[in-house]
């Protein structure tokens, strides 16, 4: 359906090359696309992109609900179509795009969850380690619980994203100024400062890994001397997570520590500025979501200072 419209590859191709957006990305977009003319095949048999409309793209959209496709990934679809045309029009494929009447349906704003500090410290707490790694050695080797050990670090110490930790470079580790650098969305840059525990870790780890492979630069690497995957990455947080008790959230991934770091940033006194700065959020509003989770600790502490609450 995609190479009836030479457009679609185009744009594509513009995301992926002048963009830069990451492989995950692209994909959605393309399946985004794919799903919105494989519609219009079957309803309209298939007009022209100059002639879409937009009664084409509501009754795409009111089919989506029917088939209780969620708001949120419905306004994932309606940002991919405002992308589309706006890339058309830039390139004088449209005059006017048909996206201008088309309203995003409300989804209620969930507050991120989050590991409070308690059960946080739990996590890294050596006993609970050393207990861990009697129990693991049948399972996982020595080398897989201290790549976990880092893994767990640096996402709870700088926040950074399962994609940023994959591609994170043994090149990007400055520890003479006490920090690191991450490629993040769009490959754009952003200095994180970490401790010095933790750099020492990194060092320790990177002198110690596995028959190194021609060409790896990452820091994070399997026993084979491979770079680790994202899956990978996902699996062995959710069976961490899972490990400690007091740890009740329902979703048990990667980036509820990326919550958590943000979380205990606020709550203990960070700028809503220096926190968007440090996850590398394009926008202030998305930081802003972290402010709630701030409110209802300060609520909490009243509630149990003030005589009167």
């Amino acid at each position: 359906m995609l190479l009836t419209h030479p457009q679609v590859q185009a744009f594509l191709n513009y995301l992926r090359f002048e963009k830069r957006y990451s492989q995950h990305t692209l994909i959605s977009y393309q399946t985004d696309l794919a799903q919105f003319f494989a519609f219009l095949e079957s309803q309209f048999d298939a007009p022209a992109i100059e002639s879409i409309s937009s009664i084409f793209i509501r009754s795409w959209l009111a089919e989506l609900k029917e088939d209780r496709i969620s708001s949120k990934s419905i306004n994932r679809k309606i940002s991919t179509l405002k992308s589309f045309f706006r890339y058309l029009m830039k390139q004088g494929v449209i005059k006017q795009t048909p996206m201008t009447t088309i309203i995003s349906p409300k989804i209620s704003k969930r507050l991120p969850s989050f590991i409070d500090e308690k059960a946080t410290a739990r996590l890294f707490d050596n006993k609970k380690e050393q207990k861990n790694d009697e129990l693991n050695k049948k399972e996982d080797s020595e080398w897989e619980l201290r790549t976990d050990k880092l893994i767990l670090s640096l996402f709870y110490e700088t926040g950074m994203r399962v994609s940023e930790l994959v591609n994170l470079k043994e090149k990007h580790i400055d520890k003479h100024y006490g920090q690191i650098k991450v490629l993040g969305k769009g490959n754009k840059e952003r200095i994180i400062p970490v401790s010095n525990k933790l750099l020492t870790w990194i060092e320790e780890y990177i002198g110690e890994k596995p028959a190194r492979l021609e060409g790896v630069e990452e820091v994070l690497v399997n026993e084979k001397g491979k770079p680790l995957y994202s899956r990978y990455v996902y699996a062995r947080v959710n069976k961490l997570l899972k490990e400690i008790e007091d740890i009740t959230i329902e979703k048990k991934s990667p980036h509820i520590l990326r919550h958590t770091f943000a979380t205990h940033l606020m709550n203990n006194g960070a700028e809503l500025n220096a926190v968007k700065e440090l996850l590398g959020h394009s926008s202030l509003a998305a930081t802003q979501v972290y402010t709630h989770n701030t409110i209802e600790k300060l609520k909490e502490i009243h509630k149990k200072a003030h005589p009167k609450a």
